[in-house]
């Protein structure tokens, strides 16, 4: 019967902080299930993939339950369009971005895109405006939790594994 080599520094063989993403204390990284080019096609299609859902919806909210016209389906393609290209810039500047930023850029983001589908349906503006502004402080909020949690876990990580001395695992 074989049985699991505890790792350094666990008497039970347990992983403790070793993790997602980054190489832990044992030099382990998880493998990568898909390649590059996997990789760079999903980056490049899902901002296009929701932003044919999101112009089909602004499409659809526009028409009131009306026919669908030529240029419904315009506003439609051009919506899809002006999208996409907001994410993909959206996508660069935030990288370049202290997290605080980065949280802000994409709430801003995402509370802009709802109030442009909100305010289509012809509700009050100020309504429009308040639910926007609550979405764009949520996703604020979460995205910085995120990127704070994750960040902060990974420079442990990395202090760690430059010098193990310090943690109390030899």
């Amino acid at each position: 019967m074989a049985h699991a080599v505890p790792t350094r520094g666990t008497s039970t063989g347990a992983r403790t902080g070793a993790g997602t993403g980054a190489s832990g204390a044992s030099g382990h990284t998880p493998p990568d299930v898909f390649g590059a080019r996997t990789h760079l096609l999903a980056k490049w299609a899902m901002p296009l993939a929701i932003g044919l859902v999101y112009g089909y919806w602004a499409a659809s909210i526009r028409r009131h339950g009306g026919p669908i016209t030529g240029w419904n389906l315009l506003f439609g393609f051009m919506t899809v369009l002006a999208f996409a290209i907001l994410w993909y810039v959206v996508r660069e500047v935030a990288d370049r971005l202290p997290r605080e930023g980065h949280a802000v850029l994409w709430g801003a983001f995402a509370g802009s895109a709802l109030g442009f589908l909100y305010s289509g349906s012809g509700v009050a503006m100020f309504t429009c405006v308040l639910v926007s502004l609550l979405l764009a402080a949520a996703v604020t909020a979460g995205l910085y939790y995120h990127y704070a949690t994750h960040q902060d876990a990974e420079e442990a990580r990395t202090a760690r594994t430059r010098n193990p001395a310090r943690t109390g695992t030899t």
